[in-house]
Parts: structure tokens; C-alpha cells; sequence
């Protein structure tokens, strides 16, 4: 496809700010605590309302997405993510946030399954896992960048900064949607019906191949926002990372990720999708086993093991992300993923919350039963292997 580099560089950009803008909430969580005086539990709500509605506006998308030339409803959805965006930097406090995340991640939602709809009908199945590196990437190159960046301004000035950087950025994004992604209407032209919202879901939950890629995004999600959420607080409280230190978890990690992710990518395509995302899968749950049981552990040692953790974690996830889109073909992909989204997201949802309801806190500030968490994520994930052995790419 002519300027397929652009296009991805357009779609690297998109998913960095979305990606960011889901993230930031997660490191600022023990400044969000202190200044809302809120619970563990408050907090995994303010992270699950995100998610929650993503997978809400993803279901219902599935019943539209492929009615649509691509270009034109990624404008008017990331129209919208913008103007959510500006909405949470503008919040006073912690019900109008709460508010403000559940508008973000609406349109946060259908954003990602378009994404992955525009990179399954522009690339074919053997660059595919190239392709998903490099736009997946975004999730490296906003742990290194944006979320330190966005915690250093949020601790020189408040936590509104980095909303009202996002903002800045997501209006660049628009531009470049508008210059580089074509119109995609190959979908449209194909003279495939389109069915009512009952067909949409009952040829998803009636192919028994794309229910085990969606039970792997959900076993996924479990095995990974049982965790994430309150890798920052953790740190803070159990640890004994200062809040500023928090960038350093990112930045070690996001260097990392930057370049394992597209080399995660060829090795996929040269060795196959499977075999690759069973290794990082395997590999995942050694760090999550150390980082829900440390106490009060030296800076260094702390960022080996959550580097390893942040790039095993991209490191499956990018293999699996090639695996799932290839089990829906062309003309009903954005429908499929977008349930697919809409499944994830609210699997992550409920992730938080879980996680949320049986984190305690002690006494002194500290959070407690942070291993049993530990051990349901790792269950969750070995979970995954022998389910992506069962799923069969057909596009």
C-alpha cells in the first residue's frame, strides 16, 4: 500500500496518546489518593470506569464500525476522545474525574478496535505481526516518555498538566489522520450484507474459533489489570518508592519495550505467532510472582524485575494481538473486534475492581493481601497458552 509507513506511524500516534491517556491515571494514583482522600477501592473504581465504558461504546460499535469508511469514523471518534481528554484535565475533582474517564473511555474504546480494523484490512498476514509491532510500540514509547514526562509536570505543578498536554496532542493526531490514513472502504465494496444487531452478535458467539480469541483477551486482561493499577500505590506504600521515583519504573521498562517490540514482531512472523507467545507468556508470570511479594527492596533491584515485567507483558501481547485478528476476515473484522474491545475492556474493568475489593490497607498506609492478587493473575495467564493453541488464523 502506498505510504503504509506513514499510515502506521499515523496509527503508532493515535494508539501512543490513547495509551497514555489510559495509563497516567494508574502512576498518579498515590497523588489521586492523597488529594481526593480516597480508598484503594475508590481508586479501581476511577481505573475501571475507563474500561468499563470502553467496553461499552466497543459492544455497540460492533453493530456500526463496518457501516463506515474507516478514515472517516476514526475522525469523529478521536474527535470526541480529544474533547473527553480536555474534559478530565478541567475536572475539579473526583466525581466530575470519574465522569470525565467514563466520556474517555467511550470513544477510547472504539479507537483501539479501529486501529486494529484498519491495520487487518491494509496489512497482509505475513507483515501483520511487523505491523503490530510497530504500532504497538506506542506502548513502550509512552512508558519511557509520556507517562515519566506527565508525572515529572504533575509533580512540578498538578495532576491536571498532563490531561492538558494530551489534549495538545490528540488535536496534532486529527492532522494526521486527516493527511495519511486513505479512505478504507475496501469493505464496503464487496457487496457483503450487513446484518441487524442480533446477527452481529450471534456470528461471534456462534464461531466457536473467534469465543476462544475473545476468552484469551479476557483471560489476558485478568492475568495483567489485576496488577497494573496498583503497581504504583504498591510501590509507594510496601516498597518505599517515592512518588518522583515512580518515573523510573516507566522510563526502564518503556526503554526496553521500544525496541523488543518490534523485534517481538519478526521473530513472530519468522518463527510463528504461537510458539513466540507462549515463551513471553511463560516468562510473564515470573515477574508478577516477585513484584506482589516485595517488601521494602532497593531501587535498582525493584526496576529489574518490573523492566522484565513491562516487556514479557508487550512481549505477549503482540503475538496474541496478530493471533485474534486474524480470526475474523475482512468483511465483518471491525464488527469482531470491536466486540472483542468491548469484552477486554470490561474484563479489565472487572480485573480493577477485583483487585480493588481484596487490596486492604493496613494501619500504617500499607497495602495488604497484594500476593493473593499475585497468584490469580499468574492462574489467568498460564490459562492463556493452552487456549491460544486452540485458536486458528483464517485471514
Amino acid at each position: 500500500m502506498k505510504n503504509e509507513k506513514f499510515l502506521l506511524w499515523t496509527l503508532a500516534a493515535i494508539n501512543f496518546i490513547h495509551i497514555v491517556d489510559f495509563m497516567i491515571l494508574m502512576p498518579l494514583g498515590p497523588q489521586l489518593m492523597r488529594i481526593f482522600d480516597i480508598s484503594p477501592r475508590e481508586f479501581g473504581l476511577l481505573v475501571s470506569s475507563y474500561t468499563f465504558s470502553a467496553g461499552i461504546s466497543s459492544f455497540f460499535g460492533a453493530f456500526f464500525l463496518d457501516r463506515f469508511d474507516r478514515k472517516r469514523i476514526l475522525m469523529w471518534v478521536f474527535s470526541g476522545f480529544t474533547v473527553a481528554t480536555l474534559a478530565c484535565a478541567l475536572s475539579p475533582g473526583y466525581s466530575v474525574l470519574l465522569l470525565a474517564r467514563v466520556l474517555s473511555g467511550l470513544f477510547g474504546g472504539l479507537t483501539s478496535a479501529l486501529i486494529l480494523a484498519i491495520i487487518g484490512d491494509v496489512i497482509p498476514d505475513e507483515r501483520r505481526g511487523r505491523a503490530m509491532g510497530l504500532v504497538m510500540a506506542a506502548f513502550s514509547v509512552a512508558s519511557v516518555l509520556g507517562v515519566p514526562l506527565g508525572l515529572f509536570l504533575a509533580s512540578l505543578s498538578n495532576w491536571h498538566t498532563p490531561f492538558f498536554i494530551l489534549t495538545a496532542t490528540s488535536f496534532l493526531s486529527l492532522g494526521m489522520i486527516f493527511k495519511y490514513i486513505p479512505s478504507i472502504t475496501e469493505h464496503l465494496e464487496q457487496g457483503y450484507s450487513r446484518p441487524n444487531p442480533l446477527l452481529v452478535i450471534s456470528r461471534v458467539t456462534g464461531d466457536s474459533n473467534q469465543m476462544r480469541a475473545i476468552s484469551l483477551s479476557v483471560m489476558m486482561m485478568f492475568g495483567q489489570f489485576m496488577i497494573i493499577p496498583f503497581l504504583s500505590p504498591y510501590n509507594v506504600a510496601n516498597v518505599g518508592f517515592t512518588e518522583i521515583q515512580l518515573t523510573y519504573i516507566y522510563i526502564a521498562g518503556g526503554a526496553f519495550t521500544i525496541f523488543t517490540s518490534p523485534w517481538v514482531g519478526r521473530l513472530s512472523d519468522k518463527y510463528g505467532k504461537l510458539k513466540v507467545f507462549t515463551v513471553f507468556m511463560t516468562l510473564n508470570v515470573i515477574p508478577i510472582a516477585i513484584i506482589t511479594h516485595l517488601g521494602v527492596t532497593p531501587v535498582p533491584l525493584v526496576l529489574m524485575v518490573t523492566t522484565m515485567f513491562f516487556v514479557t507483558s508487550n512481549g505477549r501481547y503482540v503475538p496474541a494481538a496478530a493471533i485474534i485478528t486474524g480470526t475474523a476476515r475482512p468483511e465483518n473484522r471491525g464488527s469482531f473486534l470491536s466486540f472483542n474491545s468491548a469484552i477486554q475492556q470490561l474484563a479489565a474493568g472487572s480485573a480493577s475492581l477485583l483487585a480493588g475489593v481484596m487490596i486492604g490497607e493496613s494501619a500504617t498506609g500499607q497495602l495488604t493481601n497484594f500476593n493473593m492478587v499475585g497468584y490469580l493473575a499468574i492462574f489467568f495467564s498460564l490459562l492463556c497458552i493452552p487456549l491460544a493453541r486452540r485458536i486458528k488464523v483464517v485471514s
